[in-house]
C-alpha cells in the first residue's frame, strides 16, 4: 500500500495527508520508517502562513522571487513565465525536517546502519512528515541507548539550537539572553544552562516564560516597560551592572522589538546572534555605541546547504571543522542520554498523523498552544514492506511490445522536474492518440504533483517500474544529466521507443554504449529533446533563407546567464559542464541549419565560469560559431542566431522576430503569443513516427554526431586545439 504524508499546495494553501509512493532507498543513505516526527511551530507555521497569503502578499513575502520571475518576463514572455510560476505555485510541497524512526533498508556506501536500528534523521527534504523517508547518512544518526525515540525526534531543532549556542562562543559564567522562548529558543536556554551560562529571557507569551525558567532560567519576562525594567535589573544583578555577554535572537515575525530589546540588554561589544527569522532592521546608534557584534547561525550547522557533504557523504575534517551538522546532533542525541538535557517538558503533545490537518489548524489559530508537538505513526505489520508506487503493475512480460500502427501510445516518465512539468507535460496532455499512464521520481511528491496534474495512472519512485512496465510504448527520460545514458541503454533493451531530454551522453564511451546498445538490441528508436529546429519561427526563416549551395555561416549567441546558488548544473563532476549539459540544443540547430554533420570543434573559454566559445566545421564547407555567455544581464534576449550565405542575410531575435534580408528586401516575421521553441511540433514528429513505425525525426547519425561535438568541445578546452567530432 502506498505510504501517508503531509503536503500543503502553495498556491491554496491547502493542506492534506495524501497517498504517495514511498520513496526507493538510493546509494548513499537509509530507508526511514518513522515513529515521530517533531512539528517546527516556528519554521512550519510560518511557511503555512505564507502558503495561505495572495499573489501579492507571496510577492512581497520573497521579493528575491519576484526579480526572477521579472527576468523570467524579459527573456521568455509573460504568457511562458506565467504558466511556469502557476506550474510550480500549484503543486504539493513537503512539510516537516526532524524525526526519529526505524531503518528499513539500508543502500549502498551507508554503512554503518542496519535494519531496525533506531535514528534521528534530519533534513526539509528528507526528514519529512511521512510514514517512509529516504535520508543521507550524513544526516542520519543512531540513537544512544536509553533515549525514547519521542525525544529523539527532537534533535534536529536541537541541532539548531546547538550550532546557534556555539556561533556565540558562550564560556562559563557568561550570562545570557534568549529573546523568543519558542521550541528553538527554549531549547537554546537548556543548552547553555548545560553549559554552565546564566541564563535570562523575554517572550511575549508567560506560559513560555515559567517553561524557561523551570528549566534553570533566572528570569524571563514579557517585553512590557515592566518586564524589560525586571530584566534590565536582574541582569544587572547577575552582571555586576554590565549587561548580557549574549543575546540571541530566536523570534519570528515582522517586529523589529526583538533587535530594539537586544540593544538594551546587551553589554559592550556583547554577541547577537540571529536563529530565528526576524526583522532585522538594526538601529545604527545603539548597536554603534555599543559596538555589538551581530552574527547569524545558520541552520544546524558546517555541511548544511553543501551536496558534497550531505549527497556525496564528504565528511569536513575534525581538527579542522570541530562541529558539522552530524556532530551537533550526535552532541544532542549524547546530552539526552546523560540527562544533560530534557525535552519531556516541551511536548505539548502527540498527535497520530491522520490528525496532522486538525493539530495544524489549531496551532494556526492559537486554539493549540503548544512548544513541541510530535507526530506519531503506526507501526506497519512485521512482513510489511514500503510499495514505491501507488498502483500495482502486472508481472513483467518476457517480451516489451511494440505500439499497433496508428493506435494510442502509452507513455511513462522517469523524471517530472521542472521543465518536463512546464514544457514537456502541458504538450503532451493537448495531443491526441498518446496516453500518460506511469511516471517515477526520485522525490514522493513529485510524482504525486505529476500524476495529480497530468493524468497518469501509476506514479512510482523508482525508474525501475517504469522500464518493467510492459504495458508502455514510448519512455521519456527527463532526468539529471549524468543517468541519461544508463537509462537510455536500458529502455531501448526495453524494446520501447525512447525519448531523452539533451544531453545524450557526457562522454565518449557513454556514447560509445548507446550506440552498442542499437546494434545489439537493433531498436533504433531514439530521439533526442533538440527542439528548437522545430520551431515554427525558425523553420520559416530557414525556408524562407534557402538552402545555399557552398555551405553557410551561421553564428549562435546564447545569453546563459548565471546559475542559482545550490543548482544542480554546477556540479560538473557528476553533470558535466553547463555546456555539456545544454550546448547540444544550439550545435543541433546549427547542423540542421547547414545541413551537415559537424567534423571538427575548436573552443576557448570566455572571462566568466562557463563561459565558451565554440567554432565548428561542418562537412559541406559550412561554419557555425556558438558563445555561450553566463555573465551577461539577464534582461538582454537569451538567443540569437545570426546567418550568412549567397548575398542573403537572416537573424533570429530570441524566437520573438524573424528577419531575412535578400538583396535590397527584407521581410520580418513575428511570433504569435508566447516565444515558441519546437517543444510540441517536437513531440508531434516524435510520437507520429512511433505510431506509423516510421524513422525518427532526427536520423540516429545526427544524434550521434552532434552529441560527439559537445563532447568534443570539452576536449578542445583541455586540449587547446581543434578536436575532431
Amino acid at each position: 500500500m502506498p505510504m501517508k504524508q503531509i503536503a500543503q499546495n502553495y498556491k491554496s494553501g491547502e493542506l492534506t495527508v495524501l497517498e504517495a509512493p514511498a520513496p526507493a532507498c538510493r546509494p548513499g543513505g537509509v530507508l526511514v520508517r518513522s515513529l515521530y516526527s517533531l512539528i517546527s511551530t516556528g519554521t512550519e507555521m510560518m511557511k503555512l502562513t505564507e502558503a495561505r497569503m495572495s499573489l501579492a502578499g507571496k510577492a512581497r513575502a520573497r521579493p528575491d522571487q519576484v526579480r526572477k520571475v521579472l527576468d523570467a518576463v524579459a527573456q521568455q514572455g509573460a504568457v511562458t513565465t506565467y504558466q511556469k510560476v502557476m506550474s510550480r505555485l500549484d503543486s504539493y510541497t513537503p512539510l516537516g525536517y526532524s524525526l526519529a524512526g526505524e531503518v528499513a533498508e539500508v543502500g549502498d556506501g551507508a554503512g554503518g546502519f542496519r535494519p531496525g536500528q533506531l535514528v534521528a534523521a534530519a533534513g526539509s527534504e528528507y526528514a519529512l512528515h511521512a510514514e517512509y523517508n529516504w535520508v543521507p547518512a550524513t544526516l542520519c544518526v543512531p540513537v544512544p541507548p536509553g533515549v525514547a525515540p519521542e525525544h529523539a525526534a527532537f534533535s534536529t531543532v536541537g541541532a539548531v539550537a546547538m550550532h546557534g549556542v556555539r556561533r556565540a562562543e558562550a564560556q562559563l559564567g557568561d550570562t545570557a539572553c534568549v529573546v523568543g522562548l519558542g521550541l528553538v529558543g527554549q531549547l537554546v536556554v537548556r543548552l547553555l544552562i548545560a553549559a554552565g551560562v546564566r541564563v535570562t529571557g523575554l517572550d511575549v507569551i508567560s506560559s513560555r516564560c515559567r517553561l524557561a525558567e523551570q528549566a534553570g532560567a533566572a528570569l524571563c519576562a514579557a517585553p512590557t516597560p515592566e518586564g524589560m525594567h525586571d530584566l534590565e535589573a536582574a541582569l544587572a544583578d547577575l552582571t555586576g551592572g554590565h549587561g548580557a555577554d549574549h543575546v540571541f535572537l530566536a523570534a519570528g515575525g515582522s517586529s523589529n522589538r526583538p533587535v530594539e530589546a537586544a540593544a538594551k540588554l546587551a553589554r559592550d561589544r556583547a554577541r547577537v546572534i540571529d536563529i530565528g527569522k526576524t526583522r532585522l532592521d538594526l538601529p545604527w546608534n545603539a548597536y554603534y555605541d555599543k559596538e555589538l557584534d551581530v552574527r547569524f547561525s545558520r541552520s544546524y550547522g558546517p555541511g548544511r546547504y553543501d551536496d558534497r557533504y550531505e549527497l556525496d557523504g564528504i565528511d569536513y575534517p575534525a581538527g579542522y571543522v570541530r562541529w558539522t551538522e552530524r556532530r551537533n546532533l550526535e552532541c544532542f542525541l549524547d546530552l539526552l542520554a546523560r540527562k544533560q538535557i530534557e525535552v519531556e517538558s516541551l511536548i505539548s503533545g502527540v498527535f497520530p498523523l491522520e490528525k496532522a490537518c486538525e493539530v495544524y489548524a489549531g496551532l494556526a489559530s492559537g486554539s493549540l498552544p503548544a512548544v513541541g508537538v510530535l507526530l506519531s505513526y503506526p507501526r506497519p505489520a512485521p512482513d510489511s514492506q514500503p510499495h514505491t508506487t501507488t498502483s500495482l503493475l502486472p508481472a513483467r512480460s518476457p517480451r516489451a511490445r511494440r505500439a499497433s500502427p496508428g493506435g494510442e501510445l502509452a507513455a511513462g516518465f522517469i523524471g517530472a522536474g521542472n521543465y518536463a512539468s512546464a514544457m514537456l507535460l502541458p504538450q503532451l496532455t493537448r495531443l491526441t492518440g498518446v496516453r500518460l499512464a506511469h511516471v517515477a521520481t526520485t522525490r514522493s511528491l513529485s510524482a504525486v504533483n505529476a500524476q495529480r496534474k497530468f493524468g497518469f495512472r501509476a506514479a512510482s519512485t523508482s525508474a525501475q517500474d517504469v522500464l518493467r512496465d510492459p504495458s508502455l510504448d514510448v519512455i521519456f527520460i527527463v532526468t539529471r544529466h549524468h543517468a541519461h545514458a544508463d537509462l537510455v541503454c536500458r529502455a531501448l533493451e526495453s524494446g520501447k521507443a525512447v525519448f531523452v531530454e539533451k544531453p545524450l551522453a557526457l562522454t565518449r564511451d557513454e556514447l560509445q554504449r548507446i550506440i552498442g546498445t542499437i546494434a545489439a538490441t537493433g531498436n533504433d528508436r531514439l530521439m533526442v529533446g533538440f527542439n528548437r529546429r522545430f520551431a515554427p519561427l525558425l523553420a520559416g526563416l530557414r525556408s524562407r533563407f534557402g538552402q545555399p549551395a557552398r555551405g553557410s555561416v551561421a553564428r549562435y549567441l546564447v545569453n546563459a546567464g548565471p546559475l542559482q546558488p545550490g543548482s544542480w548544473y554546477a556540479d560538473e563532476r557528476l553533470e558535466g559542464s553547463r555546456f555539456a549539459g545544454e550546448g547540444g540544443h544550439f550545435i543541433d540547430t546549427l547542423t540542421w541549419w547547414s545541413g551537415s554533420l559537424p567534423e571538427e570543434v575548436y573552443a576557448i573559454a570566455g572571462p566568466e565560469s562557463g563561459d565558451v566559445h565554440v567554432t565548428l566545421r561542418f562537412g559541406n564547407g559550412s561554419a557555425g560559431a556558438i558563445t555561450y555567455l553566463t555573465g551577461g544581464s539577464p534582461r538582454y534576449p537569451k538567443e540569437t542566431l545570426d546567418a550568412a550565405a549567397g548575398g542573403r542575410n537572416a537573424r533570429l531575435d530570441n524566437f520573438q522576430r524573424a528577419t531575412v534580408w535578400d538583396g535590397r528586401r527584407r521581410h520580418i516575421t513575428r511570433a504569435r503569443g508566447a516565444p515558441d521553441k519546437g517543444q510540441r511540433a517536437q513531440l508531434q514528429a516524435f510520437l507520429a513516427a512511433c505510431r506509423a513505425d516510421e524513422p525518427m525525426p532526427i536520423p540516429l547519425e545526427s544524434l550521434v554526431a552532434v552529441s560527439g561535438a559537445a563532447i568534443a568541445v570539452g576536449e578542445s578546452l583541455a586540449s587547446g586545439r581543434p578536436e575532431p567530432v
